[in-house]
């Protein structure tokens, strides 16, 4: 298992072979039995396979390849929609309309999205997990008819892989395992860190081609930069906020 693990590959071309209703739901039903807040369970799945809902979702995650080849597409959402009626219909009164609630949903939500990744890719399926979901939830929840307190958290696109990609390079475990205490980063532990990660060739390569000085600069000029992620983050917060109503 630990050396499934340490190759694992994220897939982002898929043949056509068909990936089972049935196979789906027995995924899913085992990996409900990861850990969860209070057994309260703060998630849901929307499956999708119907190409005009596809397409329709497809702009919401810049039109990736992995999302438009996909023979299934799950968005998993926080949804404390569920738990509150329950409440509700039992003479109990919710009180779930705050951040602490959607961070709890948002946990339970990840802890089933890896669960149901790891045995998927056990089964043979290959998957992807696409952050765009977090760039545009309000467009995703409405095509998807998200109610109040329901937040787009994480997507996977999933099918049989028709590609073996390299292994994506790791810092070494000794980077970010602490022991007792938080122990901070001093310039030496960077470079040692993050020697491995700049010295690899594609990376290296990546620099040049892009007439960047540093791999870091790869990340905060091109990638993920401070723009987008303000702009994104506004409207995320501010879906996240109207959705749970605090």
């Amino acid at each position: 298992m630990i050396e499934e693990f340490k190759n694992r590959r994220t897939i982002r071309k898929y043949s056509d072979k068909e990936v089972s209703d049935e196979l789906l739901y027995q995924l899913l039903e085992a990996a409900s039995h990861a850990s969860t807040t209070g057994n309260m369970q703060l998630y849901s799945v929307i499956i999708t396979r119907d190409k005009e809902k596809k397409a329709a979702l497809a702009p919401t995650h810049f039109n990736q390849q992995t999302f438009i080849g996909a023979p299934v597409v799950l968005t998993f959402c926080a949804d404390n929609n569920r738990f509150n009626k329950w409440c509700k219909q039992r003479k109990a009164e919710p009180g779930y309309n705050n951040f602490l609630s959607f961070s709890t949903a948002a946990i339970d939500t990840l802890l089933l999205a890896q669960n149901f990744a790891a045995l998927a890719e056990h089964e043979g399926l290959g998957l992807c997990f696409l952050g765009t979901t977090t760039y545009n939830a309000p467009q995703i929840a409405k095509i998807l008819n998200l109610p109040k307190y329901v937040v787009p958290i994480t997507t996977i696109t999933l099918g049989y892989p028709a590609e073996n990609p390299e292994l994506q390079d790791r810092i070494p475990v000794k980077g970010f395992v602490h022991s007792e205490s938080y122990h901070d980063y001093d310039c030496e532990d960077i470079d040692r860190i993050f020697d491995y990660k700049e010295s690899l060739e594609v990376n290296r390569k990546f620099v040049e081609e892009n007439q960047k000085e540093t791999l870091a600069q790869i990340f905060t000029d091109i990638r993920y930069t401070k723009k987008d992620g303000d702009y994104f983050s506004k409207i995320y917060f501010d879906y996240i906020k109207e959705q749970f109503e605090f």
